[in-house]
């Protein structure tokens, strides 16, 4: 029996129109795109995505990258003509995804109930910041506000410092996976279910919340905030980042009782297991600052070679904290083709490869994020939009 062809993707035959805008939605396009999604971003002549605007150096990377294997077209739907448009050519795509302030489409006269009574099977992708409902639902809901509202900041930091939001979009990647968790989940049900097509009420602030361990369990029960304790673990000990003698740094993980003991042992500290306030996981918890003094001696006084030296002898859960330049540099990552060289206009750009792996169907990085509208023509034509047309909606601003 002949195996799968491994050029079928997927997701080949199912098609997305993606009217969001910045990080989520962009993510949640890509890695649906890099699995066989026909992907049409939709931008707004003239101005685009402001995610086109995040560069380094002048160069977009990160439109490079999150609009990867998708189509660009242009779409003016604060014109009736761009509506009308949107209206037609609905009933060819399975998803749309949208990130507008809730209530937007309402405006535009494109409430859900609209677009699923011209298409009863689209699966309606709605990103927000906080929902759509609710008293608070039309705040703005940028990234760094659902870090700071979420409680991640606040458990985030030094203790005496101050909270601490990440250094990249969690937020909104985090939204970005469950996004596409939930259009599939949708896709199964209709087209296996024979069910209608639904609407994915996504807000960055739940995406967030949901992944922060039993605050909520922690509150009620016992009344107790999280507070902020560096990278200490509440959970087991020890844990955190410790300087090296010439200025490197190692990351330690005591998650299992075992592998603390191994570590303690190794740096010739065992003697420390017998002190109750480090001879269970508990203890070593209670006096995590201890604990942590006595791990950053020994640690800083060995070089980061010899501390690795260590850690490898004795298998123990700990290791360098690398940069992007030390994960380049990784015969393990080179190994598995953790990045790849994706031609970009006679260049490359270089960029994560696609994740997960699945062995039968895998995903394919085919081109790099372009330029506003450069499929107009292609993706209209398909479309069942004629030449002569795609010039008059040209020429009147609606494309």
């Amino acid at each position: 029996m002949a195996g799968p062809d491994p050029r079928v993707k997927p997701l080949d035959g199912v098609r997305v129109l993606d009217l969001s805008r910045m990080v989520a939605g962009g993510v949640a396009g890509m890695l649906l795109a890099d699995f066989g999604a026909d992907v049409v971003k939709v931008e707004q002549p003239g101005s685009g995505d402001p995610l086109r605007q995040w560069t380094t150096d002048g160069q977009a990377f990160w439109w490079k990258v999150y609009g990867r294997n998708k189509r660009f077209v242009t779409l003016n739907l604060k014109s009736a003509g761009g509506r009308a448009l949107l209206l037609r050519v609905l009933p060819q795509f399975d998803v749309v995804m949208e990130s507008f302030v809730p209530g937007t489409l309402e405006r535009m006269d494109l409430a859900p109930a609209k677009l699923q009574a011209r298409h009863p099977g689209l699966v309606i992708l709605r990103i927000s910041g906080w929902g759509q409902t609710g008293p608070g639902a039309a705040r703005p809901g940028f990234g760094t506000l659902v870090e700071a509202a979420s409680g991640f900041a606040a458990m985030n930091g030094e203790p005496n410092g101050a909270p601490i939001v990440p250094g990249f979009p969690l937020a909104d990647t985090t939204s970005a996976l469950y996004a596409v968790n939930a259009i599939m989940f949708a896709l199964y049900h209709r087209d296996v279910h024979r069910g209608p097509g639904q609407v994915i009420d996504l807000s960055l602030f739940e995406s967030l919340f949901s992944l922060l361990g039993p605050l909520s369990a922690e509150y009620t029960a016992l009344g107790k905030t999280r507070s902020r304790s560096g990278s200490r673990s509440r959970n087991a000990g020890p844990r955190g980042c410790y300087r090296t003698q010439d200025g490197g740094w190692i990351a330690v993980s005591g998650s299992t009782p075992k592998m603390a003991e191994r570590f303690l042992c190794a740096y010739g500290m065992e003697t420390m297991l017998a002190d109750p306030r480090f001879a269970t996981n508990e203890a070593r918890v209670i006096h995590a600052g201890e604990l942590d003094a006595a791990i950053a001696d020994v640690i800083g006084a060995r070089t980061l070679e010899q501390n690795l030296a260590i850690i490898e002898q004795y298998k123990l859960t700990a290791g360098p904290v690398h940069t992007v330049a030390d994960i380049e540099r990784d015969p393990h990552w080179r190994a598995r083709l953790l990045t790849v060289d994706v031609p970009d206009h006679g260049e490359s750009v270089r960029m994560h490869n696609v994740v997960p792996r699945l062995s039968a169907t895998p995903g394919e990085i085919q081109w790099t994020g372009g330029a506003l509208g450069q499929d107009n023509q292609t993706v209209y034509r398909e479309l069942g939009i004629s030449c002569d047309e795609q010039k008059q909606l040209m020429s009147t601003g609606v494309i």
